[in-house]
């Protein structure tokens, strides 16, 4: 096993196998520390921990599997759609990537939803009223689906089962350390966290829309959420600087026309 990383190549295979991992892992982490947030306070890091662990474990598991989920591009059976000009085949990727993106549409409408709604707010300082074993299945349905969707990505990378591992285990850990400054911050801004929401939907459309067999190019879809992120952050800086003379000034006017009205 440790013989094939005498060779250079396999080293800069490493490192940019590494680096993909980590990116695919991002989606991720902004999942879990949003379905996170809905235990209480003293329970979110263990659920942090756990849900990142369990999609450690499902890539390796999957990994140990890869001749399978190299097949598994496979036709499973033949759809002749009239519209089409030629028979659509499915596979067992096309359907676990068409339920996982319609799993994330439907979480992250309804995160979006309850947060203009204002539950969020209803759960006080304490954190959320969800139970560890509902967040954790929420958890391990979206790990099965970026786990698949990961080691496909591995395996058009790397040609060695044991680099692929080493790669997703380099991953979880350094994700496992920067999981809780994610978490915290896309928790503690609000205007984050509905954007963070929308790139979860973002993903969800791009993994139905790959189901049924149209690529999209998933670097125009990372540089628009990189985008986005680069504009909230300017966003943020500049309601910091926004001077507090502008409110004292309003209440002044405000203050003047109350003297003005008596």
């Amino acid at each position: 096993m440790f013989d094939v990383f005498s060779s250079p190549d396999v080293w800069l295979s490493l490192l940019t196998l590494t680096f993909m991992e980590v990116v695919l892992g991002i989606d991720n982490i902004v999942f879990i520390s949003i379905v996170v947030s809905r235990l209480p306070k003293d329970q979110q890091g263990r659920g942090r921990t756990i849900g990142l662990l369990l999609a450690l474990v499902f890539r390796i598991i999957l990994l140990m599997f890869i001749s399978y989920i190299v097949h598994a591009n496979q036709p499973l059976f033949t759809w002749n759609l009239p519209w089409l000009d030629e028979p659509f085949n499915v596979s067992w990727r096309d359907i676990i990537l068409f339920g996982g993106g319609l799993f994330l549409l439907a979480k992250s409408t309804t995160e979006i939803h309850n947060k203009l709604e204002g539950e969020e707010e209803q759960h006080g300082a304490g954190g959320g009223t969800a139970t560890m074993g509902k967040i954790i299945v929420q958890i391990i349905l979206v790990d099965i689906v970026f786990s698949f969707d990961s080691i496909l990505t591995a395996v058009g990378l790397v040609d060695h089962v044991s680099v692929m591992i080493v790669a997703v285990i380099i991953s979880m850990c350094i994700m496992l350390a920067f999981a809780k400054y994610v978490s915290d911050f896309v928790n503690n801004h609000p205007t984050v966290k509905m954007l963070a929401l929308s790139f979860l939907i973002l993903i969800g459309v791009m993994l139905v829309v790959e189901a049924l067999h149209a690529h999209i190019p998933k670097g125009y879809i990372y540089f628009a959420m990189f985008f986005s992120l680069v504009v909230e952050m300017l966003n943020m800086k500049l309601r910091k600087k926004t001077p507090p003379v502008q409110l004292r000034q309003s209440e002044i006017k405000t203050d003047d026309i109350t003297v003005q009205g008596r």
